[in-house]
């Protein structure tokens, strides 16, 4: 949500921002409805008090046995009541109005993000690991023969449709060590608070978080009105709505493994060969809540963590900053991740880390308290995925693959899986 203050402020500054997002301007329009707004709500203060002061000489007017000043002002009375009902609904029509538009315009990008029209022209900051070469053509996750028989997608249409999968054996081992990993990492070396949240969300987590009114086709509605979150990130962010926090309380750090959902309801033909693109998947995910002189540092340092996972896991990735045509919708600011998936010899998305600055917390009313005593501010809110489990599951496969099919598996998960490292061409843990 965007603050009417700074736009009435700066309004070709506001403009500016949205056109590098590619975007037109839309001061003017939220400006009229705001100037309609106050010009109502103005105009019912003036007819306030003048039906204030026609009731006060009411009385006297009936005291003095004038009737016709008596019924004259009676009348007066009645009609500024009316006139006060007739613009106060306007101002709140008018209010709903500029609440609902200010609700559908993006997050204004930082200064320092890229420009750009699409992922064409986003920017790789930074590339870690050799890619791996094989004296062999390397396999999809899907085609690679210790794989093959546990990652079932018939059976997984059977149940449910297209874009889901049951996983089985050591493969459901395999990703369940994944997650594992990924919480005791953010938890015992990152100081993230590990958090297990609820995955049906009311409309108001949903709107405080950015994800509604726009990308309600993007998720699962339940029939009493309820939503299956799209990332554990609505209901984490959520968690501080309407607070006001102690200034002391910052930063507030948290991960959640969690199932997602999402109907991807605009990705038609993409990615639909083995598990990147899913409607139900499994994510570890990062939330901080921080004072807004942090924010920038914060995300820097929640990048680092999402990137050391891959690290210990052995996977190469570059990571790259969004332009300003690629990023989200509430992002102020994204840094995605890639890893480096053999079977497609080329670089695929893992991990998101974003900043939204005020913008999700203008929504959902949460600030701080000051330690200087002042008026409470609003935090600013980061996420980012750390990482997504599905597609680390996929890249860990394709890194380890051997000639014989089988595939080794990164040192760091022996602790998860009994030790042993190896997922032999029968698809069992050796």
């Amino acid at each position: 949500m965007h603050d009417i203050k700074a736009i009435r402020e700066n309004p070709d500054a506001f403009d500016a921002a949205l056109a590098r997002r590619g975007l037109s301007g839309v001061s003017s329009e939220v400006l009229a409805l705001d100037a309609d707004r106050r010009a109502k709500i103005a105009a019912a203060e003036v007819a306030k008090a003048e039906q204030n002061k026609a009731s006060k000489l009411v009385g006297a007017a009936k005291a003095k046995g004038d009737e016709a000043e008596f019924e004259r002002l009676r009348a007066l009375v009645a009609e500024k009541k009316a006139e006060i009902a007739r613009l106060t609904d306007g101002a709140k029509d008018e209010d709903a109005k500029l609440i609902d538009m200010l609700a559908r315009i993006p997050n204004l990008p930082a200064a320092d993000v890229p420009d750009g029209k699409d992922e064409d022209e986003n920017v790789e900051i930074k590339r870690w690991g050799n890619v791996p070469s094989y004296d062999f053509d390397p396999k999809e996750h899907y085609d690679i023969t210790a794989v093959s028989k546990a990652m079932d997608f018939e059976t997984g249409a059977k149940i449910s449709g297209a874009r889901f999968v049951v996983l089985k054996g050591a493969v459901a081992r395999i990703h369940r060590a994944l997650s594992q990993f990924m919480l005791d990492t953010h938890v015992d070396e990152n100081g993230l608070t590990e958090i297990n949240t609820p995955v049906i969300v009311k409309d108001e987590a949903m709107y405080g978080t950015d994800k509604l009114p726009k990308f309600g086709e993007d998720s699962y509605q339940t029939t009493n009105g309820w939503w299956l979150i799209p990332t554990s990130e609505v209901p984490l962010t959520y968690s501080v709505a309407n607070d006001i926090l102690d200034e002391a309380a910052l930063p507030i750090r948290m991960t959640a493994h969690s199932l997602c959902f999402r109907s991807e309801a605009g990705s038609a033909g993409r990615d639909t060969s083995g598990m990147l693109r899913q409607h139900q998947f499994e994510k570890v995910e990062m939330v901080s809540i921080t004072h807004p002189d942090a924010s920038d540092a914060e995300q820097k340092r929640m990048l680092a963590c999402a990137e050391g996972i891959l690290e210990k896991l052995g996977v190469p990735y570059r990571t790259v900053a969004l332009c300003t045509g690629d990023i989200g919708f509430g992002a102020r600011r994204t840094f995605d991740i890639e890893a480096w998936l053999p079977g497609q010899n080329t670089y695929r998305e893992i991990s998101s880390v974003s900043t939204t600055g005020d913008f999700q917390a203008r929504r959902m009313n949460a600030r701080f308290k000051p330690a200087d005593g002042g008026k409470p501010e609003f935090v600013h809110t980061l996420n980012g995925s750390g990482l997504a489990v599905g597609r680390c599951l996929i890249a860990v496969l394709e890194n380890g693959q051997n000639a014989d099919g089988s595939v080794t598996l990164p040192d760091v998960l022996a602790p998860y899986l009994g030790g042993k490292l190896t997922l032999t061409v029968e698809g069992v843990l050796a």
